[in-house]
């Protein structure tokens, strides 16, 4: 059975100490969508992006899966705060479905740690931004793929999930979400009902840093 993950947010640990830093109204921090740091930020001459390998334990059954992490860009270009804040499977488990949804945010955020950004040229002083990547397991459409986990607007997303009480009852704890400017600027936002199909609650995990693999 295909199944969407709804209202759900998956955190992990701290990765990297950071100095809270005003980008925002009344000192909040600047949300963006994906892709939106670029006018700001650049990759280094000849970096990549590490990108996760398919979990070991579903490596058999490889079905198609996304998943959109949202995190915290330091002033310092590293990035923390990982956050599971979208997903979707092709093949979501009857059980353990924390497990399982466990298992691809971690490989995710473990290739997000290694992700590292420098200010663009003008750019005399960094300040933090909030935003999301998208990662593809398995994929035989990438574009298909993709557009199921696309999350179109990243600051309205958060204020849904502060909305639903499961899932801000996993954000409570997690100062990230009180230091992002995040309120409403329309009102779809107002008018958000939680969505009750095919919703999931996982668990919080808190992966280290591991070795970037390649996605396939």
């Amino acid at each position: 059975m295909r199944r969407q993950v709804g209202n759900l947010v998956l955190m992990t640990a701290l990765l990297a100490s950071i100095t809270p830093s005003a980008s925002g109204p009344a000192g909040k921090i600047r949300v963006v969508n994906e892709g939106g740091i670029r006018d700001a930020w650049m990759l280094p001459q000849g970096a990549t992006l590490p990108v996760p390998a398919y979990p070991q334990m579903h490596a058999r059954a490889r079905a198609e899966v996304c998943v959109t992490i949202g995190c915290l860009l330091n002033p310092d270009g590293t990035t923390s705060d990982f956050a599971l804040l979208k997903g979707w499977s092709a093949a979501e488990p009857a059980k353990d479905r924390d497990a399982d949804w466990a298992a691809f945010a971690k490989d995710a955020a473990n290739a997000l740690a290694h992700w590292r950004f420098l200010p663009r040229p003008g750019v005399r002083q960094p300040m933090p931004v909030y935003t999301v990547a998208t990662f593809l397991f398995g994929s035989n459409a990438p574009a298909t793929l993709r557009k199921r986990c696309a999350i179109n607007d990243v600051g309205l997303r958060l204020a849904e999930l502060k909305r639903d009480g499961k899932a801000r009852q996993r954000m409570a704890g997690q100062d990230i979400f009180d230091r992002l400017d995040i309120e409403p600027r329309n009102s779809k936002a107002a008018e958000w009902r939680p969505h009750r199909g095919g919703s999931t609650q996982p668990a919080p995990i808190h992966p280290a840093p591991g070795e970037p693999g390649s996605a396939g």
